[in-house]
């Protein structure tokens, strides 16, 4: 396998038994890296293991935070052979039927594929209210601006692929931030390193199990984030 999927999880149980087969459908590994979930996520994780070499799972001691179990995963992933590494959230908020059409935009040249809930001047998004999505585009739009990004839509989303050299030529050591400010820190790193970077169109699932991790501290952490970035620090 050539692909790796990684999964951050924290009290997902609900979902993985939907989740999983949907991912096993595609020419894809899989890795969870769970943060000392209460309600028997990693159980069910390994329960699914016993069935498929193809489904990994490192434990965490305590919830530790989504950028840091990016940031071990890629360096799982890095220690062995793949040459595409995915982000995708565990709430069925992201399709996997599309990761052949991340990997055939990188086959393009690109480094780094964004699935864009806005590109074309649309909204794909199904179950969000009004409050929310204009939260969304408003980050996106600030990030963005800021940042001297305009060839991008969807700075802050989440399902993601990365060529093998984006995550080789990253210190990924210096890079402390969680949530929205994760994926917009990654995207711009890529950027100021060079490499290619492009959207493709996706729809974007509200989950329907479990609870959001959406909190104030997240968007506070983006909005000043975007800054030290632009400036260097």
């Amino acid at each position: 396998m050539y692909s790796l999927v990684i999964i951050p999880t924290y009290n997902e149980a609900e979902n993985i038994d939907r989740l999983l087969p949907k991912i096993l459908d595609q020419e894809a590994e899989i890795l969870f890296i769970d943060d000392a979930s209460t309600d028997g996520t990693a159980e069910k994780i390994k329960n699914w293991m016993k069935n498929s070499k193809r489904i990994n799972l490192i434990e965490r001691p305590a919830k530790l935070g989504l950028g840091t179990a990016y940031i071990t995963g890629f360096k799982w992933a890095l220690s062995r052979d793949y040459s595409y590494i995915f982000e995708m959230d565990a709430d069925l908020s992201h399709d996997p039927a599309e990761i052949p059409n991340f990997i055939k935009k990188c086959s393009e040249g690109y480094d780094l594929v964004i699935g864009s809930r806005y590109t074309r001047g649309t909204i794909s998004v199904v179950g969000w209210d009004f409050r929310r999505l204009l939260l969304s585009k408003f980050a996106n739009r600030y990030a963005i601006t800021i940042l001297g990004l305009n060839f991008l839509t969807d700075i802050t989303s989440g399902y993601r692929c990365y060529s093998r050299k984006v995550l080789e030529n990253m210190n990924l050591d210096i890079i402390k931030s969680n949530g929205y400010a994760f994926q917009i820190e990654m995207a711009y790193r890529a950027y100021k390193a060079g490499f290619k970077i492009a959207e493709i169109p996706i729809i974007f699932y509200e989950r329907n199990s479990g609870s959001s991790k959406m909190s104030k501290k997240i968007i506070r952490e983006a909005a000043i984030m975007v800054w030290r970035l632009r400036f260097g620090r």
